[in-house]
């Protein structure tokens, strides 16, 4: 029976750099509940200290996907709300490959996703990538390979393990990077081309940015969270209606039928490099912008970084405006702490705003339900008439929005100022 699965592919554990030390097996279990997400991958799988663990801690489930021993699930349920105990929440194999190599004259730095379906088709993996570089030094390994071997060692691990160029567009290191990136899946993998069914857009591109260029409306355009903490999980994800199994779901990536129903996307002028600029100087411009000033700083005359929405424009084949006549479903979502945290007028990480959270999810159930599906009126019939306001809001896409440039995340506000918020507090208490 299919049925439609939340999937999170692209995180890390805590043995990558800049990452959370709550990113642990369980860490990912009990926000993957919170969150409302199916499936999970563990992330840096190639780490030998994290790949013993993942060993250690999870054993086989349904159709080729793992899950968390009975034993450690037991412990963490009883710390879930009653709403989510009920979540399934499954494992794949996954991890982040950064690629620096030279080709054609010039230093490529790549970021490439690879997913296997069981810990032998892994082991294959890690005994080809031990020889070629430093395992334990990160759990995103930098390997001095070309993208297309590694490519290659993907493809003879198991005829189900999956490829996937990472946020293809990010400036420093990425497949069309404007900084040491390739102008075509060609280019880039050469003959091998045709192996690449997926790409990842990545948080400063959403779908519609992707299909203005020819060559990727003929793979299947996928998103992940990329996270960093268990707490981000999710922030963006796919939407696939299969069986609750490893096959059906790759299968689905890799043939862009009707089981890959889209995705859940950032706000992608949020993303850190959706426009071009230079943080250190407060520059930050559009791509006409940065046209008008021949790509150079205004304030210290070195060249800008340039953003996803100028290197989309530059490699396009259609204007900004198009949409293909036929596309898959592309949702665009807050996370639901950031959307309590504008409604209090406090920050994130605040006490007042976990403890709202915690409510919300205690009442209304997982974070994904509650900002796709769960009706407005049923939001607001449960007491959460404000919330109810605002995710109504997120849903029709009237935000207000400061881009991100130069690693600067973007802002997306449901409110334009204090006194719109105030506004709305004003109105609900009438009501």
């Amino acid at each position: 029976m299919n049925t439609e699965h939340v999937v999170d592919l692209h995180i890390h554990s805590h043995y990558s750099r800049a990452t959370s030390k709550h990113s642990t097996l369980e860490g990912l279990y009990y926000w993957g509940k919170i969150k409302g997400i199916t499936i999970i991958g563990t992330g840096d799988f190639t780490h030998p200290q994290w790949f013993a663990e993942i060993r250690e801690k999870l054993e086989p489930a349904e159709g080729g996907l793992y899950k968390l021993k009975d034993e450690l699930a037991n412990e963490i349920d009883k710390t879930l709300p009653q709403s989510v105990k009920n979540n399934h929440m499954r494992y794949v194999l996954t991890v982040e490959i950064s690629n620096i190599y030279s080709k054609k004259g010039k230093v490529r730095k790549l970021h490439n996703v690879v997913i296997v379906p069981d810990f032998e088709a892994a082991s294959k993996v890690i005994s080809q990538l031990d020889r070629i570089g430093n395992l334990k030094a990160d759990g995103r390994p930098i390997l001095g390979m070309d993208s297309k071997h590694l490519l290659e060692i993907t493809l003879a691990s198991h005829p189900d393990s999956l490829f996937i160029p990472a946020h293809i567009w990010t400036p420093w290191f990425a497949m069309f990077g404007s900084k040491s990136g390739f102008d075509s899946i060609i280019e880039a993998f050469e003959d091998l081309a045709p192996e690449i069914k997926a790409i990842e857009t990545g948080l400063s591109s959403d779908p519609f940015m992707n299909w203005r260029v020819d060559e990727l409306q003929s793979v299947t355009l996928v998103s992940n969270s990329d996270a960093h903490s268990p707490q981000k999980l999710g922030r963006e994800a796919n939407i696939i209606c299969s069986s609750l199994s490893y096959k059906d779901i790759i299968d689905a990536i890799k043939t862009n039928d009707k089981r890959f129903v889209g995705t859940i996307e950032f706000f992608p002028q949020e993303g850190k490099y959706h426009f071009d600029g230079h943080r250190v100087c407060g520059v930050r411009f559009t791509p006409s912008e940065t046209k008008k000033h021949k790509g150079v700083c205004p304030k210290c005359h070195k060249p800008l970084t340039v953003g996803v929405d100028f290197r989309v424009g530059k490699l396009a084949n259609h204007p900004e405006d198009y949409k293909p006549k036929k596309h898959k479903q592309v949702e665009y979502i807050i996370p639901l702490a950031e959307i309590i945290a504008e409604l209090k007028g406090r920050g994130v990480n605040t006490k007042t705003v976990q403890q709202e959270y915690n409510k919300v999810i205690e009442i209304l159930g997982n974070e994904f339900d509650i900002l796709r599906t769960i009706r407005v009126g049923d939001i607001e019939n449960k007491g959460f008439e404000e919330l109810a306001h605002v995710i109504k809001r997120m849903r029709m896409g009237d935000v207000h929005i400061e881009p991100g440039y130069d690693g600067v995340f973007g802002v997306i506000r449901l409110f334009k100022n204090v006194q719109e918020r105030a506004s709305l507090k004003n109105q609900t208490t009438l009501i």
